[in-house]
């Protein structure tokens, strides 16, 4: 099998050779992590046992948030906290996609442009959400954002998990009226989300980049109810640390072609897509993210400063308490003695920082 490492170790100086200046800095330093992880060039442990016949090397993994083999113990941790912190009650989620039209513009401005669309969508929810005749109460929401589509297209986007409630202005915990179909109606949060992300382009000098006739067309927003908290978090957390390709989805590199499977949306079927391999190099890059960028956000009682009003949505819906479990430390075990491997040898880096 061939992985995403390997396609960047051997095709690195050619693409950086066409691109040149153009490349970004966190594209650089994507490369050169993606490269390096578990490998001697990053050091880590040798383990061996008491009979002598079993060695492992543990390599340090890069870290990088963008690469393919990184993320699963940052899922674990994430999971174990959310699940005590989103209430245990009836969740929706909604999706907020801009039009294709914007897509050129929102990757050649990705910090201003995606923080924007966190912006707009979340105070759309909150300004809806505020009007008595529907909830009148304050939501909380946990966003996260996406940029690709299934074959690693550009299509950004944002999910939020929203408790299917809010808290009022006394403090008091109201259920959404809605609760067996939807949080709030999708159509009436649809053209706020639009006229709130025009104003922000505008206030970001970036209206005129914009075809006119996007902002007289319906943009998508999709609301559904998904299960309850803890459930919803687990399901969720697939997607959290995921990156734009995972390596088991990269099925060949041959003749300077790289041959990947997807599965379309609303289908079982998988398919495949084959790209020159600075194409596809170039595919997985658009979806780096500036340095720094948060692409998961929390907002009303599920934000860090509201804590104490959500001990007290908690309390009035007798919600039980749930223990973080702990996470057992990895193991590794001899396939010869069944004995538990021993920590040896530190592995120092062979390199420095790219």
């Amino acid at each position: 099998m061939i992985e995403m490492a390997e396609i960047f170790r051997q095709y690195k100086e050619e693409y950086l050779s066409k691109y040149g200046d153009r490349i970004l800095p966190s594209h650089r330093r994507a490369i050169d992590d993606i490269i390096a992880c578990r490998t001697p060039a990053l050091g880590g442990s040798l383990y061996t046992c008491s009979c002598g016949k079993t060695e492992r090397y543990s390599y340090h993994s890069c870290g990088n948030r963008h690469c393919p083999k990184c993320g699963n113990d940052d899922t674990t941790t994430w999971v174990a906290k959310q699940v005590t912190h989103i209430p245990a009650v009836p969740c929706f989620l909604i999706g907020f996609s801009p039009p294709h039209e914007l897509n050129k513009v929102l990757r050649s401005n990705q910090k201003e442009c995606y923080s924007l669309l966190f912006k707009a969508s979340s105070a759309s929810i909150k300004k809806l959400a505020a009007d008595p005749r529907l909830l009148g109460a304050q939501p909380g929401m946990l966003g996260v954002l996406h940029t690709w589509g299934r074959n690693m297209s550009n299509h950004p986007h944002i999910h939020y998990v929203v408790p299917g409630g809010g808290i009022d202005k006394n403090g008091k915990w109201i259920y959404t009226p809605y609760k067996q179909k939807f949080f709030l109606p999708a159509k009436a949060i649809s053209p706020i989300f639009r006229a709130k992300f025009r104003d922000g382009m505008k206030a970001l000098g970036l209206y005129d980049a914009v075809p006119k006739a996007v902002w007289k067309k319906s943009w998508v927003v999709d609301c559904k109810r998904v299960g309850k908290g803890p459930e919803v978090i687990k399901y969720l957390s697939r997607y959290i640390y995921r990156v734009a390709i995972t390596n088991n989805r990269i099925l060949s590199l041959e003749n300077g072609e790289v041959t990947f499977k997807y599965q379309p949306v609303d289908t079982n079927e998988w398919k495949t897509m084959k790209l020159p391999v600075l194409a596809f190099m170039a595919r997985f890059l658009q979806h780096v993210l500036p340095k720094g960028f948060c692409k998961v956000r929390y907002y009303g009682f599920l934000h860090q400063r509201c804590r104490e009003k959500l001990k007290s949505i908690k309390k009035q819906l007798k919600l039980p308490e749930i223990i973080i479990p702990i996470v057992e430390p990895r193991k590794y075990i001899c396939s010869h003695c069944g004995e538990e491997l021993v920590l040896v040898r530190i592995l120092q880096p062979q390199r420095g920082p790219p």
